[in-house]
């Protein structure tokens, strides 16, 4: 029987492509999912339909990271040898609006959970290794360009102190009660399957609308803004590989290279030769309180250690997103022209 896995946020960009590469390592794989009141596993639905009869290795349950009583349930049934901690409130500018839930869940969530892990380690003695996805918004105001696993953080909103408490408490159960527990500082990680509200996914989603006159204008914050993008699906296998080490660590995931939100806008109406100008303006509404200007992440350790390099960058990343959104356009359009949607 092959290792069994944990996956909180198994239902989100980062979860479903994980879930993916377990599966196809022969894990059983159990996912923590919050009860909501509409279906919110889209993304991971083909690996039901995918799986042969009999072949069931993909478990939910249904938990919260602020439910402490209910990860120790899942931990105790699922009794898993990996914990994969995705689960967030991950939306940075919705953070200023809700600082205190998005604490809850990331930085107490992330407590919990490494309670709930410690306690089973130690009452069955079982060899469990954690995986928190720290993130890149740790380092806000950054100190220095490229960010490595050294440069001092300084967080600039209520999402990226969350994951900086949830980054240290990690780094403190590794030191104080022997865990294999290590951090994955990621950069932006994109993909077909990211939110919608995410500024990437909303770029490549408006610019195939507009191209098929389904929309008029793209509504954007800070244009100036630089991010090291890359891609989700290959962004989980460092995951993978930092629980698979002898020792654990914390690793910087990312391409090396940095472009400004106007850049991405810019390659993806490119793709559908169109000039990013004529449609893109500029609304305050979403800028944050207090902007991170710059991130761009040397992974070098995690080439060195892991073996890890990037192999989609950010033009092929855009083309990618923009293929699979004019998809999403063409059958909207469809619907429209049967009037079906008006």
């Amino acid at each position: 029987m092959g290792k069994v896995a944990l996956i909180t946020g198994i239902t989100g960009q980062d979860g479903s492509y994980l879930t993916e590469l377990l599966l196809e390592k022969g894990y059983q794989v159990h996912g923590v999912m919050r009860r909501a009141s509409n279906f919110t596993t889209q993304r991971i639905d083909h690996l039901y339909s995918d799986r042969h009869e009999g072949d069931i290795r993909l478990h939910l349950h249904y938990g919260d990271l602020v439910d402490a009583i209910s990860l120790r349930r899942i931990i105790s049934e699922a009794k898993p040898d990996e914990v994969y901690n995705l689960a967030a409130q991950s939306h940075v500018r919705t953070s200023f609006d809700q600082p205190v839930y998005t604490s809850e869940v990331i930085a107490i969530g992330t407590l919990h959970l490494l309670e709930a892990i410690r306690d089973y380690r130690d009452s069955s003695g079982a060899d469990v290794r954690f995986y928190q996805a720290s993130s890149s918004e740790m380092y806000g105001k950054a100190a220095e360009i490229p960010q490595t696993e050294y440069t001092p953080f300084y967080p600039r909103s209520p999402y990226a102190c969350a994951k900086v408490q949830a980054h240290w408490q990690t780094v403190n159960y590794r030191e104080a009660y022997g865990l294999f527990a290590c951090n994955g500082i990621l950069f932006n990680h994109e993909s077909p399957r990211r939110g919608e509200t995410f500024v990437t996914r909303k770029i490549t989603r408006a610019a195939t609308r507009i191209k098929l006159g389904l929309q008029d204008l793209l509504y954007l914050g800070n244009l100036d803004a630089k991010r090291d993008w890359g891609f989700a699906g290959e962004y989980v296998e460092t995951m993978w590989l930092m629980l698979q080490q002898e020792d654990p660590d914390d690793y910087v995931v990312a391409t090396g290279q940095s472009h400004s939100v106007r850049e991405f806008a810019q390659e993806a109406f490119g793709c559908l030769d169109l000039n990013w100008q004529e449609y893109v303006r500029f609304d305050p509404r979403y800028l944050r309180p207090t902007e991170v200007n710059t991130l761009q992440g040397d992974a070098t350790k995690a080439r060195n250690l892991l073996g890890w390099k990037p192999k989609v960058m950010m033009s092929q990343l855009c083309r990618m997103m923009v293929d699979a959104d004019m998809r999403l356009a063409q059958q909207e359009r469809t619907l429209v022209d049967a009037g079906h949607l008006v």
